[in-house]
């Protein structure tokens, strides 16, 4: 049996302790008609179980956490419980279609089947239909959630099931340590001071289950554009926006915007493989929320996030990942939850942005117009941005917590006018370079 990794069952223990979240992450690929049949795509997902072994295996846990949880194959496997099917009401809109994204993931997943369902959605608009595809997030991140499209419905090979061996030997990890010690120290350094509390407001404390979930479109060569202009990266350019909804949301509650405001924890990916897992680190930095306008707030998050990456806060949190693959597994598992059930007070939100097929894709013949992506919360943090990119398009998937924050309008039309904003100013600075 396979055995997850320790950064692969701390969302199992994040999930354990929060009573309120269901850590499941999500992609929703919209398609053009008209829908297949259910036998059609039954037929398709048994077609591509056979280089997907983790389908139909479930998670076994050791008494007394001595080691990570275990996969072994379900005797009980039956595919059509994992494949369901529903229907839009009219006018089959976005409105319509969120409400049932924020439906589906606000439930849990049964833990005692294999961790995924796929959602066939039928009645969207201009006869379109959708697959919604619900994973685990100790199955897989988002950058091999996505690779799992070219498998499905291209013809790219299967991820690598990921193997119970640590990727790095304990020497070879303490050599790095050995090389490049004031890296490290600097990165764990900056990672514990930015775990200080942030300055307190309505954007994070105590959730319910019930979710909300929100969409902006936009689109990628504008959004390049931006980044080309400003000397800046297509990352920094949705950082900036995302920094002005915030900003939106706190005027409008009549709350200050503060320099301490909103810190965003920001996954990094660290992947140097095809294995389908979570091969992530992160960073964590304060959104210039004080910013009173978005090129204000892209210079300041450009020169932010540019600071976290010379700390070396990713390379520092990934080799404590790696570390703890040589660790007794219960003492951490004990930590995780404990900490999980602890107030945190340092992470306002966290912002993803994953960079998903380049090439157009179809679903048993019929093309894919569009994918949009889904962010679980849990631990205090009321609201989560992901941002996935498919072929020209961008899609911003905001999932917020229904409880606390049933204005996520304003931080969705904010996101919007602040992307528009800078693409205005963009072209106005582009405009005498043009000109001459």
């Amino acid at each position: 049996m396979d055995q997850l990794s320790p950064l692969d069952a701390a969302f199992l223990e994040v999930e354990d302790a929060d009573p309120h979240a269901s850590l499941a992450i999500a992609s929703v690929a919209v398609v053009e008609g008209p829908a297949p049949s259910q036998d059609e795509f039954l037929a398709l997902i048994r077609s591509k179980l056979h280089v997907l072994p983790r389908a139909r295996q479930k998670l076994v846990r050791t008494p007394l956490d001595l080691s990570t949880p275990q996969w072994q194959d379900d005797p009980a496997f039956d595919l059509t419980y994992h494949l369901r099917r529903t229907a839009l009401p009219a006018p089959g809109g976005d409105a319509e279609l969120c409400a049932l994204i924020a439906r589906i993931m606000g439930q849990r997943l049964d833990r005692e089947r294999p961790l995924w369902e796929y959602w066939v959605v039928e009645g969207l608009a201009d006869g379109r239909w959708a697959v919604l595809a619900k994973v685990h997030h100790c199955m897989a991140d988002g950058v091999s959630g996505t690779m799992m499209y070219d498998v499905m419905y291209g013809d790219a090979p299967a991820p690598e099931p990921p193997d119970d061996a640590s990727p790095s030997s304990l020497l070879s990890l303490l050599a790095n340590v050995v090389r490049a010690p004031l890296d490290l120290a600097g990165g764990l350094l900056s990672l514990v001071w930015s775990l200080l509390p942030v300055r307190p407001s309505t954007l994070f404390g105590q959730l319910g289950s019930p979710r909300l979930y929100r969409l902006v479109r936009t689109s990628l060569p504008e959004v390049k554009e931006i980044a080309h202009t400003f000397g800046v990266t297509v990352n920094d350019v949705v950082l900036a926006a995302i920094t002005q909804a915030y900003r939106a949301l706190l005027l409008e509650r009549g709350e200050r915007p503060s320099p301490h405001s909103v810190r965003t924890m920001v996954p990094v990916s660290v992947r140097g493989d095809r294995k389908l897992d979570n091969q992530v680190s992160l960073r964590l930095a304060f959104l210039p929320v004080d910013a009173e306008t978005a090129v204000e707030a892209l210079a300041q998050v450009h020169r932010r996030f540019t600071d976290a990456k010379q700390e070396h806060q990713a390379e520092s949190g990934q080799t404590l990942a790696l570390l703890a693959r040589h660790e007794p597994f219960a003492p951490l598992a004990w930590s995780v939850r404990l900490g999980a059930m602890m107030p945190q007070r340092s992470i306002v939100t966290v912002t993803t942005n994953v960079p998903g097929p380049r090439k157009p894709l179809k679903v048993l013949g019929r093309r894919i117009v569009e994918i949009l992506p889904y962010v679980p919360i849990a631990i205090r943090i009321r609201t989560g941005i992901a941002v996935l990119s498919y072929t020209d398009r961008v899609a911003i998937g905001i999932t917020a917590d229904r409880d606390s924050t049933p204005d996520v309008d304003v931080l969705a039309e904010a996101l919007h006018k602040a992307i528009a904003e800078l693409l205005i100013e963009s072209r106005r600075d582009a405009a005498p370079t043009r000109r001459g």
